[in-house]
């Protein structure tokens, strides 16, 4: 008989481990890996990555994820290698060849398209996406060979640079490197890049190197999280309030804080400001978001007082 398997005694585990994903494991199983390794009760990251692509994925636990919310909406950094003349169904190494195509262009080619796509633009998602239609997912009708219909999204390339690298197997290569808002696909604009310089492209490799403030040189990889020992797994995450990045931070006394807690408006001379981290006095502990509005201090996501307490304890252990 197979020895019955322990079960994993779960703790409250609070703040944000900056995870640089594997090639190959879905963004829930990295999640879930790093959820046992620190045995934490709660625990969702801010975005999926494909399986096929690496890098930057910041995980929330505990009290980090009621603002995961908020780095959805961060614009994003990735490298990507694009094989041209050569298009698959899934638009990556995973799907199968459905067109092939000769490829011929210019250097001054080159650089007109990468300012047509730098700016504002229209982007039909690729049917191999986790986007719903009637209450299923894209890529379920993209396997079962029904495409259906899809609407243009706006979103913006902040920045693009586009290089002809060395050729791999007697196919000519790009390396992009784009900055750009959420909802962008990466996969769908080298193909869109490619159908510009006259041929086709599927990308060969894709990475996440900045969401939001988080880097990939701050990243730890799984292998590394698993080396180590329990705590200082939990001396990796960052505090909760990394998420609310560029956010004013506003201090309150005891008993505005514990009216604030409650869910209750305080006043006071603040200027209208949407994005607002909120913060006790004594002892100081992060509270929750708001937003100001004539003078008002209104609540957005608030700790609990549990929260608050098992962070002060790990603050002041």
């Amino acid at each position: 008989m197979n020895a019955p398997r322990t079960r994993v005694q779960r703790r409250p585990v609070h703040g944000v481990l900056l995870l640089d994903k594997p090639y190959g494991l879905s963004s829930n199983d990295a999640l879930q890996k790093a959820k046992w390794l620190l045995r934490a009760e709660k625990a969702g990251h801010t975005g999926t990555l494909d399986p096929l692509a690496t890098g930057v994925l910041p995980l929330c636990f505990g009290a980090a994820t009621k603002f995961s919310q908020l780095h959805l909406d961060a614009d994003k950094s990735y490298e990507a290698i694009a094989v041209l003349g050569v298009q698959t169904s899934t638009g990556d190494l995973e799907g199968e060849i459905i067109a092939e195509k000769a490829v011929s262009f210019t250097p001054a080619q080159l650089q007109e398209v990468q300012t047509q796509f730098t700016g504002p633009l229209e982007q039909i998602p690729p049917m191999y996406s986790a986007l719903k239609k009637d209450g299923k997912a894209l890529y379920d009708y993209a396997r079962a060979g029904i495409e259906v219909e899809r609407e243009a999204r706006h979103i913006v390339i902040h920045a693009l640079a586009l290089e002809e690298i060395e050729p791999e197997n007697m196919q000519r290569r790009l390396k992009i490197r784009v900055t750009c808002s959420k909802g962008t696909y990466i996969r769908t604009l080298g193909e869109d890049i490619a159908v510009a310089l006259g041929t086709c492209a599927h990308l060969s490799a894709l990475r996440r190197v900045q969401t939001g403030p988080f880097v990939a040189q701050d990243c730890i990889s799984l292998e590394e999280l698993e080396a180590l020992s329990e705590s200082q797994r939990e001396n990796k995450l960052l505090s909760v309030d990394a998420l609310l990045d560029g956010h004013t931070p506003v201090t309150l006394p005891p008993e505005d804080a514990g009216r604030f807690l409650s869910g209750v408006r305080r006043r006071g001379e603040w200027p209208d400001n949407l994005h607002v981290a909120v913060y006790g006095e004594s002892p100081r502990a992060l509270l929750g978001s708001a937003h100001v509005k004539a003078g008002e201090l209104i609540p957005g996501r608030l700790l609990s007082p549990l929260e608050i307490q098992s962070i002060l304890e790990k603050t002041l252990a």
